[in-house]
């Protein structure tokens, strides 16, 4: 069995990479899908989001707005108080999956996709902590995935993710800037991992360096022990 942490900035190609794992025979489970069930109304991150950030942050049907709790947290420095209500929630829950798909298939390969890998850990060392579930998030990953592209390329990506119009360009392109300042360079995160996968748009070559990558974890899955060395 092997935890595999599949990371990258913003408009990266993470989504792309999970799905060709995925295609290839990966337990696959985004980070993203996970944050949001939980921040659904009736979850207890939901709750204490309301609590924290107070009740301007419903909309009329009772579901969060995310573009106003997004204003709060990027552009009023919020955003550790936010991540430390729902980054705990999401990672028990991946724990949880994990745990689950190693228990219908020991030899299996779980793939985690997080933006905020190297992040959740840096800001939980940052305000003090250093033995808990967020400070050593990284080091309970078998193996570290990095998907690099260049910047202009990742901002291009998420407006064009968002279906942005002519006009709300530059609104665009700004939010992408601010959430990319909060997140670590590719540089500093390629240097601490285990893998690192180039993006730069060119899909065929994407695909043979996911099918190297598979087949290298695919034998690290075979030939690890249970700290994690390999045999």
């Amino acid at each position: 069995m092997l935890r595999v942490g599949l990371t990258g900035g913003l408009g990266s190609g993470k989504s792309t990479v999970a799905r060709l794992l995925r295609n290839m025979g990966a337990a696959v489970i985004e980070a993203d899908e996970q944050g949001r069930a939980l921040m659904e109304p009736g979850q207890p991150c939901f709750a204490e989001i309301v609590r924290v950030f107070g009740p301007s942050v419903v909309a009329a049907d009772g579901h969060l707005d995310r573009k106003k709790l997004a204003a709060l947290a990027f552009t009023q420095g919020r955003l550790q108080e936010l991540n430390a209500i729902v980054h705990p929630a999401v990672i028990e829950a991946q724990r949880r999956w994990a745990n689950d798909v190693f228990a219908h298939d020991p030899t299996a390969v779980a793939v985690i996709v997080s933006a905020l890998i190297f992040e959740v850990e840096r800001d939980a060392r940052a305000r003090g902590e250093h033995d808990n579930l967020l400070a050593d998030w990284r080091r309970r990953m078998d193996r570290v995935v990095v998907v690099t592209a260049p910047e202009d390329t990742k901002i291009a990506r998420y407006v064009e993710r968002q279906g942005t119009a002519e006009a709300d360009r530059p609104a665009a392109e700004s939010d992408a800037r601010a959430r990319l300042a909060h997140q670590i360079p590719d540089t500093i995160k390629a240097a601490r991992a285990d893998y690192v996968l180039e993006n730069s748009g060119d899909l065929p070559a994407l695909e043979a360096q996911v099918q190297a990558l598979w087949t290298r974890l695919k034998a690290d899955s075979n030939n690890l022990r249970e700290d994690g060395s390999l045999k």
